[in-house]
């Protein structure tokens, strides 16, 4: 194989990882808080003949002396967009939009290595009932939500009513009696390419990542937040479709110069034969 077969096969792979994540926003248009990834790619540059002596150079080299040899191109990163998409009311008293970009709600969720805090846009919140009278604030997927205290947001069941106020509150009716008994604790991605995906519309400090400096605590006079409403996904269908449109082209490319590369490697063959 030569080195522009090689440098094509390479490119392909990683223009395939492109267009899943594509596939993955485009997937994701309608799920509440989802935030959209981007993808960089730079040259991939995997061999250097130039610290050689004379005669393993003159032996070995195959480009000009400085001249590096390319194998296509790779995904350089990707990148994490926490801006804010659209706000869409729905009347839920339970449901709570960010207003910050980069602001980030908590959830404890289990893992094989223990209980693991991540991160989520979504404010789509429940009350699930505890065996010792309380009511546990949860995400959709029932994991529990942090609050001030670093801990899971129970209440005392019996209440009459119950609403979230603009600061991150739990404002809880009981009788004639109106008070604030929890409170919503946002933290701010300072460092948000960092995150990765944990699914389920989560994020997570990858593992031997040290967690300083990621994150900033954000005080709860700066928390705005907007109840009764939900955040939309921040995917811009006319961008995803424009970079599906050239990820695929870039892909058939190199597919074409794979086998014009092999019709050229057979006429060689022949008039060799």
């Amino acid at each position: 194989m030569n080195l522009s077969m090689i440098q094509a096969s390479v490119t392909m792979g990683q223009l395939q990882q492109k267009l899943d994540l594509i596939g993955n926003n485009l997937a994701n248009t309608n799920t509440t808080g989802y935030k959209s990834r981007n993808s960089n790619f730079s040259s991939l540059l995997v061999q250097q003949i130039d610290n050689l002596d004379d005669e393993s150079a003159e032996r070995n080299r195959i480009t000009p002396d400085g001249i590096r040899i390319g194998t296509g191109a790779q995904l350089g990163h990707t990148n994490l967009n926490l801006s804010q998409g659209s706000l869409q009311n729905t009347g839920r008293e339970l449901d709570v939009a960010l207003l910050g970009d980069n602001q980030l709600f908590q959830v404890q969720v289990p893992t094989e290595e223990g209980t693991e805090t991540q991160y989520t846009r979504a404010g789509n919140f429940y009350l699930n009932p505890l065996d010792n009278g309380q009511l546990l604030l949860t995400n959709a997927d029932g994991y529990p939500v942090i609050g001030e205290d670093g801990d899971p947001i129970a209440i005392e069941e019996g209440f009459d009513g119950i609403s979230i106020t603009e600061n991150g509150g739990l404002s809880i009716t009981r009788g004639e009696q109106q008070e604030i008994e929890a409170q919503l604790d946002v933290v701010e991605a300072v460092r948000p390419r960092i995150l990765e995906a944990a699914g389920q519309n989560r994020f997570r400090i990858p593992d031997n990542i040290p967690d300083d400096g990621i994150f900033a605590d954000v005080a709860f006079d700066d928390q705005q937040m907007q109840s009764q409403t939900l955040e939309a996904s921040n995917v811009e269908i006319q961008k995803e479709l424009t970079d599906l449109l050239m990820a695929q082209r870039a892909y058939q490319f190199n597919a074409k110069s794979i086998s014009t590369s092999d019709q050229m490697m057979g006429l060689v063959n022949q008039l060799r034969s």
